[in-house]
């Protein structure tokens, strides 16, 4: 059977940016701008939020640091605001780094012993912390205290310095890759949840008014239906969606004008975009639907196995267009109407009928 040809694979910094992605490094400009200050203004998260608000509560009025949180989920769903906040509701300073900043245990302990009591300190994708950065951690979290080796061979000696009690708000997308005895020293662990249609309204709307936008219900709703329920998303198509719009002269933003400029932009009213298309494309028209081997997949769109995997599939797969089998990665029935396609009448026989395909099983 014959094969599409696979062009060769960009290097990363060819690869076009997506207007829907989650996972991007740094703000956009602007996204700070209106990005909320206090637990009032943070919207979503309900169960987050009136947790976070009690332990605060309760922290300020022991005069104590509040315990250490984690917080996990995918990305864009508002981690790093609400680590700020929580230093603002507790009015104290707040440091933040990442996890693949922290090289070695000096890097940590510089943080640390600069912190004044009950600071929060805010590492993002903790998961990626170094074993040995993380051993110097667990005495610090729990004691306050920290355990150093100073020098080399029969000169060394270890050293034990004493921490202002603070506040390490973890954050992660990957929950599953924290190891347990890091996990279990997190007093407060808060999962974060992707937002519905009606909370994301609500944070395009606010956000049209603190960039001077006048935008209507219906206009916000429509960004907030195509934003994938995060946040992020919304706040980057809302300001994509202003551009557009002040340049084309239109006033107020509607949901006609809305749909216009999000069309533009090439993000559909379900949300996908141009990439989300060429990936679903390639498996009907390359394999028959598939299953196909996700390596396979990424030669042929010339895009690496990672992206595939953690910025493509898993909103494709959240909205059953797309399913990850034991053999490779399988259009559903819905994947196969979004593309105007016909579901082939059994799935059984589509199987059988791909069962020889050379490259079919490759890994997946």
């Amino acid at each position: 059977m014959s094969r599409a040809p696979k062009p060769e694979a960009p290097r990363p910094a060819d690869r076009p940016e997506r207007m829907v992605e989650q996972d991007r490094i740094g703000l956009d400009t602007g996204e700070a701008s209106i990005r909320p200050l206090s637990l009032s203004d943070f919207i979503g998260q309900r169960q987050v939020r009136e947790n976070l608000s009690l332990f605060i509560q309760a922290a300020r009025s022991r005069g104590e640091a509040l315990d250490h949180v984690l917080l996990f989920g995918p990305p864009g769903l508002g981690k790093t605001t609400l680590a700020q906040i929580v230093a603002k509701e507790l009015n104290v300073g707040f440091r933040a780094t990442s996890g693949p900043v922290i090289a070695k245990a000096g890097d940590l302990a510089a943080l640390l012993t600069n912190l004044q009591p009950h600071d929060v300190l805010f590492i993002d994708e903790i998961h990626r912390l170094s074993p040995a950065v993380e051993e110097i951690l667990y005495p610090a979290m729990e004691d306050f205290q920290l355990d150093l080796i100073i020098g080399e061979g029969p000169a060394a000696r270890s050293v034990r310095i004493d921490l202002a009690p603070f506040t390490l708000v973890g954050a992660t997308t990957r929950s599953g890759l924290i190891t347990r005895p890091l996990r279990e020293r997190f007093g407060i662990p808060l999962r974060m949840q992707f937002y519905e249609p009606e909370e994301l309204q609500l944070i395009v709307s606010r956000g049209a008014r603190l960039l001077g936008m006048e935008m209507t219900a219906d206009g916000a709703l429509e960004v907030a239906r195509r934003s994938r329920g995060t946040p992020r998303i919304a706040g980057r198509l809302l300001r994509r969606v202003r551009d557009i719009c002040a340049v084309q002269g239109t006033a107020i933003v509607d949901a006609g004008a809305a749909d216009r400029a999000l069309l533009r932009l090439e993000v559909d009213r379900m949300g996908f975009d141009a990439m989300d298309r060429r990936y679903l494309a390639c498996i009907a028209d390359n394999y028959s639907g598939g299953p196909v081997g996700v390596d396979t997949l990424g030669a042929a769109l010339g895009e690496q196995r990672d992206v595939l995997e953690e910025t493509i599939e898993p909103y494709l797969i959240q909205q059953g267009l797309l399913q990850r089998t034991p053999r490779g990665r399988m259009l559903t029935d819905t994947g196969y109407r979004y593309l105007g396609l016909t579901p082939p009448a059994s799935p059984a026989r589509q199987l059988d009928l791909l069962g020889n395909l050379p490259e079919a099983g490759d890994e997946s």
